[in-house]
């Protein structure tokens, strides 16, 4: 069978004959096709669970199944005709017009990501209108969050429930594959974040008639788990994976949360999967969300993970905060920092506080640097504060200029640091408009949500007595969504023009000095300097020595060990590298130099 005859098991199959419908439903005694504008049709019992029936009906034709009582949309559907609680619309195989049907995406070492959300960015047109200034930027990849189908017209996209259907409040699905068609003409890679540890709290029908799609002996923060354990439920989310990455044409997918997900092995399973139908000249990338720190999966089809722990330790670097999962990283930052570049996870098998004392992590020193992805923000780390600030409005960060600047510094660390790097939407601006948690839930769930969040944030120091709590902002609010976009001002301000520079220099270093050495590079040390104060050194794919010094305290630091002769590669101010020289790593500040390969000098030298 050749990679293009894959026919899917789950969804619609449209032929020039008319269209099969299919559906997993192993606890109904009985299914039937209830079309738009016909009278129902029963459907046959084919075996282990799946009922089908062989139409006449063209792409287009609005359907529901009748089961148990219920009219359900399709948990496959391709496209809804309104919402979640609508009828699934049948979709005809791609008929767009591919105009770079050539692109077969960039290697991973290339990549700078750049998350965003589609509808606060103003939809699938509204985002493309922006790659040619983000191309220019130097960013390789855009990042969107979830677009699976969601209740209502607002929503961060983790609460989908129709996990292939793009939500239609961001566009067609043809001004989807426009985006994505308008992005690889741009040299931008296309990836999607797709949520398999759960569904969202309205309008999942799977219960009612597939109840042994989830577990009745685990839970999960957002209720019964998946049972990945049955394999139509392993086939339902890898089939998923593929049509993004087929149908789409995506370059990658984010999976989030996967420690959430108790069978573990379908991961790896799930990557073989789509990798074995995908044409081999493709580049495909397959990142993980995982707090479990699982470093073996890193060997097994995964790319990269979203390195939580460099983000908690730089976040307590530059705040101080020490509240919920930051208290893990309090004790000791410069040396937790130093690990994380070095090594890439800074847990391995230590216990966390944060988890009661038990271990999190696996040994994650042999893999390359370029399987961690690094950020100083993101959608969770900004969007799940009680008020949804950014660092910039966090810290008050003035624009990089010629005084200390510890967020310019960590900017500069993230983006010259052999990690891969991921810029939020708004960052490389300086932004500091808020990004809140926002939904459009009916009234039940949205109290439900007021009063979820108001427990939440009651345990931190912050709300201590509670008294600041009715000052959360409501995610069902129009006024929270409209709050959280960072290109509100159609005008571009003098300090957005500093910030983007600021950006758009080191990303061109990024490019021209280190990615094209990334492959084979590996740490060759990293150490504490002083108080928020970290030296690391890595040695490139062509020999040369990468150092970083960085300063992300308000004070000066002693270098014991001054740098070295070598080019100076970029320093976050004038005369910075000059003061590193005399012994003074001062304060807000980052350099980082090159030292070519001597002649002669072994290359394998690494510990």
């Amino acid at each position: 069978m050749s990679l293009a005859d894959y026919a899917y098991r789950f969804g619609p199959r449209v032929t020039e004959a008319g269209t099969t419908f299919r559906l997993w439903a192993p606890t109904a005694s009985g299914v039937q096709l209830e079309p738009g504008g016909h009278d129902p049709i029963p459907m046959q019992a084919v075996g282990d669970g799946w009922w089908e029936l062989e139409t006449g009906l063209a792409a287009g034709t609005r359907y529901r199944f009748g089961v148990g009582g219920h009219s359900v949309p399709d948990p496959a559907s391709r496209l809804q005709d309104k919402d979640v609680h609508d009828a699934s619309v049948v979709l005809a195989g791609d008929g767009y017009a591919w105009r770079h049907a050539e692109w077969r995406g960039r290697p991973w070492h290339e990549t700078v990501l750049y998350e965003l959300h589609p509808g606060v960015l103003g939809g699938y047109d509204g985002i493309a209108s922006r790659l040619p200034e983000l191309a220019s930027l130097g960013v390789t990849a855009i990042e969107l969050m979830p677009i699976a189908d969601f209740p209502g017209p607002r929503n961060w996209g983790y609460d989908g429930v129709l996990p292939y259907a793009p939500d239609t409040a961001y566009g067609t699905p043809e001004q989807l594959k426009a985006l994505i068609d308008t992005a690889h003409g741009l040299g931008l890679m296309v990836f999607l974040d797709v949520v398999y540890n759960h569904f969202g709290p309205d309008g999942n029908y799977l219960g009612t008639y597939a109840d042994t799609f989830f577990r009745d002996d685990l839970d999960t923060p957002w209720g019964p788990a998946i049972d990945f354990r049955q394999p139509e439920v392993r086939s339902f989310f890898a089939e998923n994976a593929l049509y993004w990455l087929r149908e789409y044409r995506f370059d990658g997918l984010r999976l989030d949360a996967v420690h959430a997900i108790s069978e573990r092995g379908w991961l790896q399973e799930m990557a073989a999967f789509v990798r074995a139908r995908l044409p081999a000249d493709r580049y495909v990338h397959l990142v993980l969300e995982n707090d479990d720190n699982m470093a073996h999966l890193l060997e097994s089809g995964f790319d990269a993970q979203w390195n939580d722990d460099a983000h908690h330790v730089l976040h307590v670097l530059l705040t101080g905060e020490d509240d919920g999962y930051y208290e893990d990283y309090a004790g000791g930052p410069e040396a937790r920092l130093a690990r994380c570049l070095k090594e890439g996870f800074i847990y391995q098998g230590e216990a966390s506080e944060h988890r009661g004392g038990k271990p999190r992590g696996e040994p994650s020193a042999h893999l390359p640097p370029t399987a961690f992805v690094m950020f100083l923000q993101n959608h969770d780390q900004i969007g799940n504060r009680a008020f949804g600030e950014r660092l910039a409005a966090l810290l008050d960060a003035q624009p990089p200029r010629d005084e200390p600047n510890p967020l310019a510094a960590a900017v500069a660390l993230m983006l010259l640091c052999p990690h891969i790097p991921l810029l939020f939407m708004g960052e490389e601006i300086g932004a500091k408009d808020p990004f809140l948690y926002f939904t459009s839930h009916n009234d039940t769930l949205a109290q439900a949500v007021r009063d979820g969040r108001r427990q939440e944030f009651s345990r931190f120091a912050a709300f201590a007595g509670g008294a600041a709590l009715t000052d959360l902002p409501d995610p069902n609010a129009r006024h929270t969504y409209a709050k959280s976009s960072p290109f509100a001002s159609p005008h571009v301000n003098v300090d957005e023009s500093i910030w983007s520079a600021y950006y758009w220099r080191l990303l061109k270093t990024r490019r021209q000095r280190i990615v094209p050495y990334l492959p084979q590079t590996r740490a060759l040390d990293a150490a504490p300097v002083g108080a928020r104060s970290v030296h690391a050194a890595w040695r490139l794919g062509n020999g040369d020595t990468l150092a970083l010094w960085v300063n992300l305290g308000e004070s000066d630091a002693a270098l014991e060990a001054p740098p070295g002769a070598g080019e100076i590669l970029f320093e976050s101010r004038p005369g910075y590298a000059q003061q590193a020289h005399a012994g003074v790593l001062g304060a807000g500040g980052l350099l980082a130099t090159l030292q070519p390969q001597q002649a002669g000098a072994p290359q394998d030298d690494a510990p």
